[in-house]
């Protein structure tokens, strides 16, 4: 069941309204950045949350680009359940953005870290490329290492990377550590 989309324009009316705002990005890009009064309901646990809202009130789903909010929409109505008008923004937070609606962003978070593995992955990739050609052959392996390293994630879902990562110590204020 494909939800609605409206424009951040008609989202910032109806939250002026009492519409209820849900950001279903991750906790490191809400973090990072996210409109005043959303609420936060990573995608990833929505299965477990106990989405809870006044009958009546319009919910307002939306995450970076409107790409995942749209790519989950069966989910999140179902989440809802009904109970009440549920919609996309149209274009996420980017659109929210260059709407010129207000946004709070705290630059002391890290980056979101699927920026942080592409940062990491295509600088041992460029640099490796680099060393291998004006230094040594062998340097070859590291490009070579990255790029299987890649493949697996996007086969498996599995990202070394990432997990190595997460741990970092600019990230410990956002992931706690799994045991």
């Amino acid at each position: 069941m494909p939800l609605p989309k409206i424009t951040p324009q008609q989202a910032h009316k109806m939250l002026s309204e009492g519409a209820i705002l849900l950001d279903i990005r991750e906790a490191d890009e809400y973090a990072r950045a996210h409109i005043d009064g959303a609420r936060h309901l990573p995608l990833s646990k929505l299965d477990a949350a106990d989405l809870r809202v006044q009958h009546g009130m319009p919910v307002i789903f939306h995450c970076r680009s409107g790409a995942r909010t749209a790519g989950n929409a069966p989910r999140l109505a179902a989440k809802v359940g009904g109970s009440c008008d549920a919609f996309i923004v149209d274009g996420g937070l980017d659109a929210w953005r260059k709407a010129g609606l207000p946004v709070v962003t705290d630059r002391r978070q890290p980056l979101e870290l699927q920026r942080q593995v592409q940062i990491g992955a295509g600088s041992l990739a460029f640099f490796g490329t680099l060393l291998g050609l004006l230094v040594s052959p062998w340097f070859l392996a590291v490009p070579l290492f990255v790029g299987a390293g890649l493949m697996t994630a996007g086969i498996t879902g599995f990202c070394g990377m990432a997990r190595l990562l997460v741990h970092m110590p600019w990230n410990r204020a956002i992931y706690q550590p799994q045991i």
